[in-house]
């Protein structure tokens, strides 16, 4: 079963492809479970969860309340990815209907207009009560075939007094038949057969489509054996410390670290990046992410259930349950838009006739129509698909947002707060630049200090020593080296004792001059650590560290402003001529240093306040309070990826700050594409309900017209999943 939680319980539901297909299930399943509020559905992975566990309310009990609401469930298996049913009546069952039912209405067709005296007549209205028989058999199979499907829905949902779509459809047929227009009610019962049958074919392709972009990961790993030998084996057996071979060109199958080895891997599948990264011994790896042209052997560090790419996939499935706003709505108004329509029905078949001289047939047959545009499919589906599908989009390009709630919102966004280590900044201290003094050498001087430092844990030492390495420079021999807890390092070449370490421990020597003490105020004005070195005659030179700005962020700043961010404030603990620095490189509009955690949720609840919409960008960790007054809590996810997810409404998981105004656009072209459908749904209801009072639409028009605003509406909602190219 899917571990996500012990008390929720996951269904796959064979058969559930639109909106009404949910509500039946609330009713039927919402009393066993106690209520509805415990149900999510996942339309677009076929998938139905029960929050809680209600007395009485077992898998076998709840799987029964599926098969009466018309439906198939099983319980979900963990890394099951489809939703296609197995059987070949299953799969191809409702195609042959609807195929049959097409066939025997143009063979209805093509009687009738043999009989009535060519296809003109046939197309109009006069005459149809009086249809041949050959003609009403055929269109009576075809009323049959089409409708073999609805007709138990609609009973149930008759019995229940809930109507819905199979319903009114129903009815709708039944009126027909009963006027006498066969051949109408032949076409009815066939197009929403087929729009039935689209429908379905329309969200598996979807699914299909998601689904293709979460499916990343192996399903086997090619485990080393301690003798030698390899095994192929599935990727869920294998266990936390097992050593595999990742050949050239292949996906990675766990989550591990390498331990021999070197290529270059392609992470886009988990962090958007479209660089490969250098992976040697020591690097860690993704599932899924794909190897590059070397071969190597990789430690696993996850179970597969628990990779970062399992995570992922998990979040992004569940985020249906935070649904948007725009969601909300559409079922607030499809509440109150069926049953509206059907008042209207019932009133265009009852006043004309019995206040006017009007024909019972004529009016009855415009309430027909008007019962055909009362069923909401296109307008509840419309949001959805657009969601989930936008979602999936920025999973694949690195972005990973926790619900269509979280969608929305970075499209509102009116100012943004960063923090400025690990956000604007890298996160660790860098050498950017080494100043010689008193005759030494650049090289002279990395070579004593990187053998003070290699037996040194912090962070400035390690920056050190990393530069040296980069810069292949050998630490020179050191004698008698002594690590200074908090001050610095002294040891002795050849004899000559040396010595690095901070401002103040200058200062407690005694050693400083004028020069050396403008030049380490000039660093420190830039936002930069000096480390000194010296002997005990004078001192030898300074080394300037830094977090440095990430190279993104100066543009990804000008980015948003591009998009209408009003204010761009970076909010930090760091001193003030270090944040200043930063400032100044990356063109925030604001900064406020030195501030606590406590300073730094004041600082947002009053650009809450100045602005309303706000979105705080930070770790994950020290920022969380901040993070959770923001409209929007943005993580820089890749370093302690797990913590960053859990903790905020959006990871960027390649710690690329230029996904943030992508991740803005992409915010505001799904919700113009939400309104989009939204609006032509809308709109083709309205179109028909003026047209079916005014005796100018037919049924066959109208459920066309449903039918193909359903399937526009999917297709204009998946153009998202290209998003993730731009």
């Amino acid at each position: 079963m899917d571990p996500v939680s012990g008390t929720q319980r996951h269904f796959k539901i064979r058969g559930m492809d639109c909106a009404e297909e949910i509500s039946a299930l609330k009713r039927e399943v919402g009393p066993l479970v106690g209520g509805e509020e415990r149900l999510t559905f996942d339309l677009l992975r076929a998938k139905m969860t029960v929050a809680g566990a209600a007395p009485g309310a077992g898998d076998r009990e709840i799987v029964a309340a599926v098969e009466r609401a018309g439906m198939q469930a099983e319980v979900w298996q963990y890394g099951d990815r489809s939703a296609d049913p197995s059987g070949f009546w299953q799969r191809r069952g409702r195609a042959l209907l609807t195929a049959a039912s097409g066939m025997l209405t143009l063979l209805g067709f093509c009687l009738h207009a043999g009989l009535a005296g060519g296809p003109g007549a046939a197309l109009g209205r006069e005459g149809l009560g009086g249809v041949p028989s050959p003609t009403a058999l055929a269109c009576l199979l075809a009323v049959l075939a089409g409708g073999w499907q609805v007709a138990p829905k609609a009973w149930l949902s008759l019995r229940r007094l809930r109507p819905d779509m199979n319903l009114l459809m129903t009815v709708a047929v039944l009126g027909a038949l009963g006027i006498g227009d066969w051949l109408e009610a032949a076409t009815v019962s066939f197009l929403f057969a087929l729009s039935l049958t689209l429908e379905s074919w329309s969200v598996g392709r979807a699914r299909r489509a998601i689904a293709g972009l979460m499916d990343l990961a192996p399903q086997t790993a090619r485990l080393l054996r301690a003798n030698g030998s390899q095994e192929e084996v599935p990727a869920a057996t294998v266990p936390v410390g097992a050593r595999l071979l990742v050949r050239t060109g292949e996906r990675i199958p766990l989550d591990g670290r390498v331990v021999a080895g070197e290529s270059a891997v392609n992470q886009a599948p988990i962090t958007g990046e479209s660089v490969p990264v250098e992976k040697h011994r020591g690097s860690e790896v993704f599932a899924g992410t794909i190897n590059g042209d070397g071969a190597l052997e990789v430690e696993s560090t996850k179970l597969a259930g628990e990779t970062t790419l399992a995570h992922i996939v998990r979040l992004v499935e569940e985020a249906q349950s935070r649904r948007a706003p725009s969601e909300q709505w559409v079922e607030r108004f499809a509440r109150i838009y069926t049953p509206a329509v059907m008042a209207a029905a019932l009133v265009v078949l009852l006043v004309p006739p019995l206040f006017t001289d009007a024909a019972w047939s004529t009016w009855l047959y415009r309430s027909l129509v008007l019962l055909v545009i009362a069923c909401p499919c296109a307008l509840v589906i419309s949001t959805p698909v657009s969601i989930v599908a936008g979602l999936a989009a920025a999973a694949h390009r690195g972005v990973l947002i926790k619900g269509g709630l979280f969608l929305e919102a970075p499209a509102r966004l009116r100012a943004v707060a960063l923090d400025k280590t690990g956000t604007l900044t890298q996160g660790q201290p860098s050498v950017l630049e080494i100043v010689p003094l008193a005759g030494h050498e650049e090289r002279e001087l990395l070579e004593r200090v990187a053998a003070l430092e290699s037996r040194s844990d912090h962070p400035l030492a390690r920056a050190i020593v990393a530069y040296a390495t980069r810069q292949q420079v050998a630490s020179l021999p050191a004698d008698r080296v002594r690590i200074l807890q908090g001050k610095g390092a002294t040891g002795s070449f050849d004899g000559e004792e040396c010595w690095l370490g901070s401002h103040r421990y200058l200062e407690e020597r005694g050693q400083e001059t004028p020069d050396v003490h403008q030049r380490l105020a000039a660093m420190s004005n830039a936002g930069r650590t000096a480390v000194v070195v010296g002997t005990a005659e004078h001192v030898c030179g300074l080394i300037a560290i830094a977090d440095t700005v990430r190279p993104e962020a100066k543009v990804a700043i000008a980015a948003l402003r591009a998009l209408g961010i009003e204010h761009v404030i970076m909010l930090t603990g760091d001193n003030r001529g270090t944040a200043e620095a930063v400032a100044r490189e990356t063109g925030v509009d604001e900064v406020r240093s030195e501030l606590l955690p406590q300073d730094k949720v004041d600082a947002v609840d009053e650009l809450v306040k100045r602005y309303g919409a706000v979105a705080m960008v930070g770790d994950g960790v020290n920022d969380a309070p901040a993070m959770a007054r923001a409209t929007l809590a943005v993580a820089m996810g890749a370093a302690g990826s797990d913590t960053a997810i859990e903790t905020a409404d959006v990871a960027l998981m390649s710690d690329d700050l230029a996904q943030l105004p992508w991740l803005i656009g992409h915010a505001r072209r799904t919700l113009a594409i939400v309104r989009q459908n939204i609006g032509f749904a809308l709109a083709v209801k309205a179109v028909f309900v003026v047209l079916a009072l005014l005796g100018q639409a037919s049924l066959w028009a109208a459920i066309a017209a449903d039918m193909g605003a359903s399937l526009l509406v999917i297709a204009n909602g998946l153009r998202l999943l290209q998003a993730r190219s731009r």
